[in-house]
């Protein structure tokens, strides 16, 4: 989805130039400034830049404490990061079935909990916003963390309030594939002043002692951790990029409408928890089977995707996960650790029937935020052609 282009080159040049390139320096501190202007745009007291989305969730999951013994529920579509943040955590990923907006379903995250459920990770898949409030509100019944994958959201919302600053936590990804891009990438966001000191600890645990005051005013001790501290020339990319994503989602939306608005009374689209604070980068149509789905998605000019075909997003696709292989190491590894014994899942590939049926009856059609009218208008011919032939 991203536009990238001049003012990214002039960025990192810039960086270059100083030759300064350190995450931590005293010449551009362009990942300090970056991180600031994430604050003032997500509205949220704390911003860490990182390697990706996945170091984020885990590094917000260690902020969070979670560990062994501990379950955390995550959505059988989600791409595996979301599970395997939990595996590194030492933790256990409890799955839950997504409803009809794709989303993880409230109802089964209720059926889910247990007395070791500790966090729920909403995931905003395809920048389809979940139904927050009711997480939230299952989250404050049960003294709960809610840590919001929002890798494929960047500056989504929900009511109003961008996606990753709704819950106690949330993960931001910039990698190729993302909205907005720095090759790769991705942000802690939290109001929560431990969850960030612990965070900012594990994320970067070689560093923060020896660099700057990063540690200043912190009251949490130092631990071991690992390495997803980031550098200026992927900061200095991220900041350009950001000064792009509102127009972004703005023609993301706008053409999605378009497409929507001319398509409404000749199908169904998924529904959607928030349409308005929807990233815009997917029309997501519903059919009653799964051959007219898969039909459909096969059509001249529609270029779809089924979204049970994509992979690694689907759960029975979570190999190592499904296999209980956490670590190289067996001492290592959660799903044989002592403390998780009486936790670990029987998994099994068809255990979410519901996910696996409602996504094998969607079709995704990817947004293009410069698609123009006369292209716009060939996709709803071309829709509307391959819909009648379903009859």
């Amino acid at each position: 989805m991203f536009r990238i282009g001049q003012k990214e080159i002039d960025a990192v040049a810039k960086a270059i130039q100083t030759k300064s390139l350190f995450k931590v320096n005293d010449r551009l501190k362009i990942t300090e400034t970056a991180e600031a202007e994430m604050r003032e745009m997500f509205q949220t007291k704390h911003a860490m830049l990182m390697t990706s989305g996945h170091a984020a969730l885990t590094s917000a999951l260690i902020g969070m404490g979670i560990g062994p013994g501990d379950e955390v529920i995550v959505p059988a579509y989600t791409y595996i990061s979301s599970a395997m943040a939990v595996v590194a955590a030492g933790a256990i990923p409890i799955i839950a079935e997504v409803d009809e907006t794709l989303t993880i379903s409230p109802d089964d995250i209720l059926k889910k909990l247990s007395k070791h459920t500790k966090a729920i990770i909403p995931v905003h898949i395809q920048g389809f916003p979940c139904n927050m409030d009711a997480i939230r509100k299952i989250a404050k019944e049960h003294a709960l963390f809610v840590l919001e994958d929002a890798c494929q959201a960047d500056g989504g919302a929900y009511k109003g309030k961008r996606l990753g600053t709704l819950g106690d936590a949330g993960a931001l990804s910039f990698n190729y594939f993302k909205i907005i891009t720095a090759g790769e990438g991705g942000a802690l966001l939290t109001d929560d002043k431990d969850i960030f000191e612990r965070a900012l600890i594990y994320h970067d645990s070689s560093a923060v002692a020896y660099f700057g005051d990063q540690l200043k005013d912190f009251s949490t001790d130092l631990f071991c951790g690992n390495e997803y501290r980031t550098n200026e020339i992927s900061s200095a990319i991220l900041r350009a990029q950001l000064t792009q994503l509102d127009d972004i989602l703005q023609d993301l939306r706008k053409n999605k409408k378009y497409v929507m608005d001319a398509l409404a009374d000749v199908c169904s689209f998924i529904p959607s928890n928030d349409i308005l604070g929807d990233c815009g980068t997917t029309i997501a149509f519903s059919f009653d089977s799964a051959e007219k789905a898969d039909r459909f998605s096969k059509a001249n000019g529609i270029h779809g995707v089924v979204p049970i075909n994509t992979d690694k997003h689907v759960y029975r696709n979570w190999t190592p996960i499904l296999e209980k292989k956490g670590a190289f190491h067996p001492l290592m590894d959660p799903f044989k650790m002592e403390a998780n014994r009486d936790i670990v899942p029987n998994y099994t590939k068809d255990m979410c029937p519901k996910t696996l049926d409602l996504l094998s009856k969607a079709v995704y059609v990817s947004v293009d935020p410069d698609w123009s009218v006369t292209e716009m208008d060939a996709l709803i011919r071309n829709a509307k052609k391959a819909l009648e032939s379903l009859k």
